[in-house]
């Protein structure tokens, strides 16, 4: 696989959306001490809602009354996953709106927008795209899958804005390997196939070579905003290629499966002395947090 030409340093700021997969890659991240604002909005599948978060994030765009509904004694966001609802319409807002300032603070000074798409399935109410159903009966809603043409054209003007916006920003996409069998194996793979091509249309194909810098060392530095794919679908189903790398409910990938993801995402985005410190930055992450068996 060879080196994504955005390099990633500890003054990289990131910013990730996107699917549950994207938690595990961004958590170890974090752990890495790198300046990583993940998924504000929270765990997110399909790319209209990812893209609509995104454009809430750019223009600071506040969730409103008209964006929540109460069910069961809690007020949720139709943008939002369910870790946003509380017990007040005022409460919830607030904690929306809090996080998407943090948000869009992040993006304004980030270099590079991590994007994962868990799903091409959407659920729609009265016409509009729902990030999550918040368990509310399954006939408040219309489900169907995107087409990649449907991606496309969501897309791609949105990614004109975001350079637009953010001239510095590279973004990266990718697909998440965790199974959403409630599609059914089938409708599985159709979904995770219309993710892959319709990222494969969004991607740059031609890329900037990398500056050289000091020392003879490659430091990968476009010019320009560049979209790219990272493989982690491809490492998970095709490299790694037994189902040992998934947990026993055969949907998630073990932790060994994520920390394969994590190893070649750091060789392809990292030169080695800043591997070497996420490595030794994350082993001091786990030593402070570790909770002894006994107490003293």
């Amino acid at each position: 696989m060879p080196p994504i030409p955005i390099g990633i340093d500890f003054a990289t700021g990131i910013v990730s959306l996107g699917s549950c997969f994207s938690d595990e890659i961004g958590k170890r991240l974090q752990e890495s001490d790198f300046h990583i604002e993940l998924n504000p909005f929270g765990t997110l599948y399909n790319p209209a809602s990812i893209a609509s978060a995104l454009r809430h994030i750019m223009y600071n765009q506040e969730v409103g009354r008209e964006d929540l509904v109460e069910y069961e004694g809690l007020w949720h966001s139709w943008h939002h996953h369910g870790s946003f609802s509380r017990a007040t319409a005022e409460e919830c807002l607030e904690a929306c709106n809090s996080r998407l300032h943090q948000a869009h603070e992040s993006l304004r000074q980030a270099s590079l927008l991590m994007v994962t798409f868990g799903s091409a399935w959407i659920f729609e109410r009265e016409g509009q795209v729902v990030a999550n159903c918040h368990k509310l009966p399954q006939d408040n809603f219309v489900r169907r899958m995107m087409s990649v043409e449907d991606i496309i054209f969501l897309w791609r003007p949105l990614l004109e804005e975001l350079h637009a916006c953010y001239p510095a920003l590279h973004t990266i996409f990718t697909v998440s390997p965790i199974r959403h069998i409630g599609d059914g194996l089938h409708g599985n793979q159709l979904s995770k196939s219309t993710l892959l091509l319709a990222v494969d249309e969004l991607v740059d194909k031609e890329l900037p070579p990398a500056k050289r810098k000091k020392k003879g060392v490659k430091v990968p530095t476009p010019d320009h905003p560049v979209t790219l794919y990272f493989p982690s679908y491809e490492i998970v189903l095709d490299e790694l290629r037994d189902y040992r790398f998934y947990d026993v409910d055969m949907v998630h990938p073990t932790a060994l499966a994520v920390d394969v993801v994590w190893d070649r995402f750091q060789r392809v985005t990292m030169v080695p002395a800043i591997r070497d410190q996420a490595h030794f930055n994350r082993k001091q992450h786990k030593r402070q947090t570790h909770i002894p068996l006994h107490q003293q």
